[in-house]
């Protein structure tokens, strides 16, 4: 069992960042690869990045290449994510979750545990 628990949404300008953090519970943090989501109003949920257990390997949606980057601390079982150049369409509630899968996994059925999520506000 893993409980999560996100942190540092808030509202930002346009062009500007954000890092979100992610405290795992319980000593098997380092057995989960870890991934961050997020949803708009009136969306699906949509993958954003994904981390490997030891943080080796890293995936993300085209819509945040570049822009985006997830890291891991699995002496701290935190996961971040780095938000940089923020647009407006980045707006929505960021969840992390927790995964088995070793590595790869976008879609959110993959994913085993959720936290409750944070908001992110990007205003134009």
């Amino acid at each position: 069992q893993v409980q999560l628990v996100e942190s540092g949404g808030g509202l930002v300008q346009a062009g500007g960042s954000l890092r979100l953090s992610c405290a795992a519970s319980g000593r098997t943090f380092k057995t989960y690869a870890m991934g961050w989501f997020r949803q708009a109003p009136g969306k699906e949920r949509e993958f954003v990045a994904g981390i490997s257990r030891i943080g080796v390997r890293a995936n993300y949606a085209d819509s945040v290449k570049d822009r985006f980057t997830i890291s891991r601390d699995n002496a701290k079982n935190t996961v971040y994510l780095q938000m940089n150049s923020l647009k407006p369409e980045d707006t929505g509630v960021y969840y992390c979750a927790a995964t088995s899968v070793v590595y790869g996994a976008s879609r959110a059925v993959e994913y085993d545990y959720w936290g409750q999520g944070t908001q992110v506000t990007v205003s134009s």
